[in-house]
């Protein structure tokens, strides 16, 4: 098998690093394999224990919490494989995954991006991800198929094109990624692998979803649910991702909708729900995209490493 680079990002989550690493030693012992970890500005430095679980670990420290899509670009500095395979480190893999995956892709060289079946590890019967449907540029919006379904067997044994990847699980070819480039960091959480998504079709690559093999997903181990952080850049970044792929007539169209009918539904929601403290992080992804270029570094939110 051809080397294979994992690629993980810590921030803060020690045990379930260990977890990841721990899943990865028992199914893959001696594979053509290396394991990249960024530990993205945790509080506390854990090499020695990771390096205990996992002892070939390529430990990569950043002094700062970069983001998602800065923690897996500085991780691919180290990366050889040829194959390159990003893991939440909230994931944990079965026996086989990694071959699977691989065997997909050289098998059908169209493919830029491939993620697998994703189901949650606190119910393993359920589906997280069996692919996303195309997006309507319009609104920004699509769905994920398959999630919360009972996994039945259903999409077992299928792969086929689909509209996007899953940022938790997904491999491509380092001559590819090299081509379409790497993960825009403007968007530092969420939307990240929708527009890696763009970058790849525009290089005419596919998109592609393989049930052949699955995955387990901690979900919401990151970043808890309606969290300030969660609110603010998913808002943002809806926006910013519609800004940076589609003509100045969609985005025109689709700003109308989002904010005349898309944030003021979602602000009337948290109200009702009493999380009036979460309306200001809604206004506040708005208003960025105006007072922002779509290639601004500057985020709008103040990460604090807590």
């Amino acid at each position: 098998m051809s080397l294979v680079s994992i690629i993980t990002v810590n921030y803060n989550q020690p045990q379930a690093t260990v977890d990841f690493l721990k899943s990865i030693k028992t199914h893959y012992p001696t594979a053509n394999l290396e394991v990249i970890l960024v530990d993205n500005g945790s509080n506390e430095n854990h090499y020695k224990t990771f390096h205990k679980h996992y002892p070939k670990i390529i430990y990569i420290h950043s002094i700062k919490n970069i983001g998602f899509a800065g923690g897996n670009n500085f991780g691919l500095r180290a990366a050889k494989g040829d194959y390159l395979f990003f893991l939440n480190n909230d994931t944990e893999i079965i026996a086989g995954c990694i071959e699977t995956m691989v065997s997909e892709m050289e098998q059908n060289p169209d493919i830029g991006l491939l993620s697998p079946l994703i189901l949650y590890h606190e119910d393993k019967s359920l589906i997280q991800y069996a692919g996303f449907t195309p997006l309507n540029y319009l609104t920004g919006r699509n769905n994920c198929v398959g999630q919360f379904e009972n996994n039945n067997g259903q999409y077992e044994g299928l792969s086929h094109e689909t509209g996007f990847c899953h940022g938790a699980a997904v491999m491509c070819r380092k001559t590819d990624l090299l081509k379409a480039g790497r993960m825009d960091e403007n968007y530092f959480l969420y939307y990240e692998e929708l527009d890696w998504c763009e970058k790849f079709k525009r290089i005419g690559k596919k998109i592609w979803f393989t049930g052949k093999t699955h995955i387990y997903h901690k979900e919401s181990v990151s970043v808890g649910k309606e969290s300030a952080l969660k609110t603010y850049f998913t808002v943002r970044n809806r926006m910013l991702f519609i800004r940076k792929n589609t003509s100045f007539l969609n985005t025109l169209a689709f700003s109308i909708y989002y904010c005349g009918i898309a944030c003021p539904k979602m602000m009337v929601q948290y109200f009702l729900k009493g999380r009036k403290d979460l309306i200001k992080w809604v206004l506040k992804g708005v208003l960025w995209n105006f007072t922002h270029a779509k290639n601004s570094k500057n985020l709008g939110f103040k990460i604090k490493n807590s």
